[in-house]
C-alpha cells in the first residue's frame, strides 16, 4: 500500500467506528424515547380506574365534632383545675395538696390523686409519667 493511503484509511476507520458509536447511542436513546409513551398511557390508565373506583365509592358521613369532656361538678376538681391555670407545669397530688392548703395525710394525697386519675379519663389533664400530672395542650 501506498504510504499516502494508509493515513486515509485509518482516518476512514476512526471516523466509521466514531459514526458507528454515535449511531448506536441514538438507536439506546430512540429505545428509550419510544417506552416513555408506554408509561404514560399506563400511568393514564391507572388515573382513570382510580377515578372511577373512587366515583363508585358511597359518601362519607363527616366526622362527629368531640365536645368537650363533661367535668365534674364537685368544687375540688375545679379547685385542681384553677391550680393548674395559676401555676402551669406538672404537678404531683402532694404538690396539689399543700397548694390547695389540704393536710398531707396519707388520705388526702390518695383522695387528689383519684380525682387527678379521673381528670385524666376525662381528657383534661395527661399524666406524663407515672404520679406526675400536666394539663393537656390542645
Amino acid at each position: 500500500m501506498d504510504a499516502q493511503i494508509t493515513p486515509l484509511l485509518e482516518r476512514i476507520d476512526a471516523r466509521e467506528r466514531e459514526l458507528g458509536t454515535a449511531a448506536e447511542q441514538l438507536r439506546t436513546q430512540i429505545d428509550e424515547l419510544a417506552a416513555r409513551p408506554r408509561e404514560l398511557d399506563e400511568e393514564i390508565e391507572n388515573l382513570a380506574v382510580t377515578r372511577k373506583t373512587l366515583r363508585t365509592l358511597p359518601a362519607t358521613a363527616p366526622e362527629p365534632t368531640q365536645e368537650p369532656p363533661a367535668l365534674p361538678t364537685h368544687p375540688a376538681y375545679q379547685q385542681i383545675l384553677g391550680t393548674f391555670a395559676k401555676t402551669p407545669g406538672p404537678k404531683r397530688a402532694r404538690d396539689l395538696c399543700q397548694a390547695l392548703d389540704l393536710p398531707l395525710t396519707p388520705k388526702s394525697i390518695e383522695s387528689t390523686r383519684h380525682k387527678l386519675k379521673r381528670l385524666v379519663g376525662l381528657g383534661v389533664l395527661a399524666e406524663t409519667e407515672p404520679g406526675l400530672f400536666a394539663q393537656r395542650r390542645p
